[in-house]
């Protein structure tokens, strides 16, 4: 009795276009490469050094910046 509850469910519609496996495995695999990108991008930046050396040693520029002289 319970397996004819189900028999609606089971009814294919022709007219409807579904993903299917193979949309979800492309999907699967675009999520595992932008993951791969992600934790390459993350060790790449972590390698990158924000702080500016100072040019000549010591000296320190106080000149504002602006347009430069001609």
């Amino acid at each position: 009795m319970a397996i004819t509850h189900l028999v609606p469910l089971a009814e294919v519609d022709e007219n409807k276009v579904t993903p299917g496996v193979l949309g979800f495995i492309v999907f699967a695999v675009m999520a595992v490469a932008v993951w791969g990108l992600m934790k390459s991008m993350n060790r790449h930046m972590a390698k990158v050094d924000f702080k500016e050396a100072p040019e000549d040693g010591d000296k320190r520029s106080t000149r504002t910046p602006g347009p430069p002289e001609a």
